[in-house]
This record gives C-alpha cells, sequence and structure tokens, in this order.
C-alpha cells in the first residue's frame, strides 16, 4: 500500500512540473513579497486612522497636521459615512467629543485614543499601547494572511482540479478503475501532493514578508490553520472536476466558490463595522484563525477544530462517492 502510495505521489508530482505549478507557485511567490515590500508598505498610508475636526471656536489650533478640518457637522458625518473606519471629533462646545462607526471594543478605544492624541501632540492626550507589534510589523502580518488565503483558495481549488482535468483526458481515472489499488489512495495522493507545495508555500511568505524571527514563534500555529484551508479547499476542487464535466459550468462554479470564500477577507479586513451574521460563515472562523495565528494569539476552542475534521470528512466523501461514480462512467 505505501508503495503504491508513493508511486500515486510521483505520478502527480511530475503532472504539476508538467504543468508548470511549481513555476507559477513561485511567480506568485515573489510577485506577492514585492508588493508587500516594496509597494504596500512603502506607500501606504501614514495615518493610523482618518480623524475629521470640527472646531468652529478654534479650542484646539495646535492639532496635529494630520488632522482633516471641517466646516460643519454635516461635513463631519458625511466623511465618516464614507469612511466607516475613520474617527469624527466634535469640539463645537470646546471639549472633544469622539464619533465612530462602532466595531470592536479594542480597536474603538484605540482609534479614540490615537484621534485625541493628534489634538495635542505631546500633551494629555496618550493612544494607549494595544499589543507588541509595531505598525509595520502589524501591516506586514496583516497583508501577508490576507494573500495567503487568497492563494490558498485559488491554488486549491484551481490546481488541483487542473490536474483531475487532465487526467480525465489522459484515462487515468479509467486506468485507475482497473488496477488493484484502494480507492481511496487516488484521492489521498493528490490531498497530500497539495497540502505539502501550500504548506510550503506558507512557510516562505510568512518568512519573507514577516521576517524569519517572528516566523520562527507563530509558524506551527499558522501552518496549521495553512493545511485546514488547504485540504478544504483541495477537496472542494476535487468534487466539482468530477461532477462537472463542462469547463464552463466549472468556471461559474468557482466564480461562485471563490466569492463565497473571500467575502468574509474583505468585510473584516476593509472594515471595522462587524455584520452580526459573518460569525456563521464558516470561512470568516477559518481566515479569522489563520489571522490570529499570524498575530501569535492561534485558536484554542476544540469545537473550531472538530468542525474544521468534520467538514474535511463530509467533504472527502462525497469527493469518494463522486470519484466511484465517475469510474463506472469510464467503465
Amino acid at each position: 500500500m505505501w508503495k503504491n502510495f508513493c508511486s500515486l505521489l510521483k505520478k502527480d508530482f511530475q503532472i504539476m512540473v508538467d504543468g508548470k505549478f511549481f513555476l507559477i507557485s513561485l511567480g506568485s511567490l515573489i510577485l506577492h513579497t514585492l508588493f508587500i515590500n516594496f509597494g504596500y508598505i512603502r506607500f501606504v498610508n501614514d495615518r493610523l486612522y482618518n480623524v475629521y475636526l470640527y472646531d468652529p471656536c478654534g479650542a484646539f489650533e495646535q492639532a496635529d497636521k494630520l488632522i482633516h478640518p471641517v466646516e460643519s457637522m454635516e461635513e463631519l458625518n458625511a466623511a465618516l459615512s464614507t469612511d466607516t473606519n475613520g474617527v469624527g471629533i466634535d469640539a463645537s462646545l470646546g471639549v472633544p467629543e469622539i464619533i465612530l462607526y462602532v466595531g470592536k471594543e479594542k480597536a474603538d478605544h484605540h482609534r479614540a485614543d490615537y484621534a485625541l492624541s493628534l489634538l495635542q501632540p505631546g500633551g494629555k492626550y496618550t493612544a494607549r499601547i494595544t499589543g507588541t507589534n509595531t505598525k509595520e510589523l502589524k501591516q506586514r502580518k496583516e497583508m501577508c494572511c490576507e494573500l495567503l488565503f487568497i492563494e490558498i483558495v485559488a491554488v486549491g481549488f484551481l490546481g488541483i482540479a487542473s490536474v483531475l482535468f487532465k487526467e480525465k483526458q489522459m484515462g487515468v481515472i479509467r486506468v485507475h478503475g482497473v488496477l488493484p489499488l484502494e480507492m481511496s489512495l487516488f484521492l489521498l495522493s493528490k490531498m497530500t501532493i497539495f497540502l505539502l507545495s501550500d504548506l510550503i508555500f506558507a512557510a516562505l511568505m510568512a518568512v519573507l514578508n514577516i521576517g524569519p524571527w517572528v516566523t520562527a514563534g507563530i509558524l506551527p500555529a499558522v501552518l496549521l490553520q495553512t493545511a485546514i484551508l488547504s485540504l478544504l479547499m483541495a477537496l472542494t476542487g476535487l468534487g466539482c472536476a468530477m461532477l462537472l464535466n463542462d469547463f464552463r459550468q466549472f468556471s461559474l462554479a468557482y466564480l461562485v466558490i471563490a466569492f463565497f470564500v473571500s467575502v468574509p477577507v474583505f468585510f473584516s479586513a476593509n472594515t471595522s463595522v462587524k455584520m452580526a451574521w459573518i460569525d456563521w460563515h464558516p470561512f470568516y472562523q477559518i481566515y479569522m484563525g489563520l489571522k490570529n495565528a499570524c498575530f501569535g494569539t492561534p485558536v484554542i476552542d476544540p469545537a473550531y477544530y472538530i468542525r474544521c475534521v468534520c467538514g474535511i470528512i463530509f467533504l472527502f466523501l462525497i469527493v469518494q462517492a463522486a470519484f466511484r461514480r465517475e469510474m463506472g462512467k469510464e467503465g
């Protein structure tokens, strides 16, 4: 059995090499690294949050130049309605009053303290420190987590599906149906080769963009969350490739699934407003698990891992049934 499994791994590895999969992954790694190090970090806005001040009395004339002055409360409300992560300060009565869209309690306190600290630089208003990450390290971890999540989603789904489509055209499934091999080995070999590829990609992504010393402390937790996401997307890709014979149907399925999976990333990464329903989104939990791992606070809730294992087993059983059906059609 072990010998058969190794031979299948070797065959899958060769298909991925012939299909330039590793070359494409290396290109993605280089592009993401260049973007984070020479684009995002260098040109990202210096402001932690945009701060808008309405001060008709001129009580805070020494305010920091990073503050955006507004001429009326209507203008202040309009600014906050388009910048939900921003902070408004109403100083019309001579005393600063914070106005903001409510998000997470810790983030709200941080935004308020930061806004007040800009009113009188070096004065009585000071921003409290939350966490041990510098601003640049925080940005590196956040962007690395987002890009890694999107990359695993895309590669895990499209990569394994492209390999299977190629094998279907070559008649590999038909041949496998008459060989004395366990059916699960065919699926496990593909899951294994893509899992190993994703784990190596995640490790290199973290080392190159977060730093080797910081990565050393968070790598086990990051790899665990990467493994969960990789297996889920690989199984989803396998299932779609077997159940959908028409490539146009497969493309549509990918767009729907990619949108569904990516929604929590954009909601949680680009706004401080948290929708109540998003806690029920399964991939939001996985994304936050990956993000928390990057920030050194890995998930310890056993229920989370039980749900992930159950999801992987459920998808594997569906894919196994679809593979059995496909072998029946082939022969």
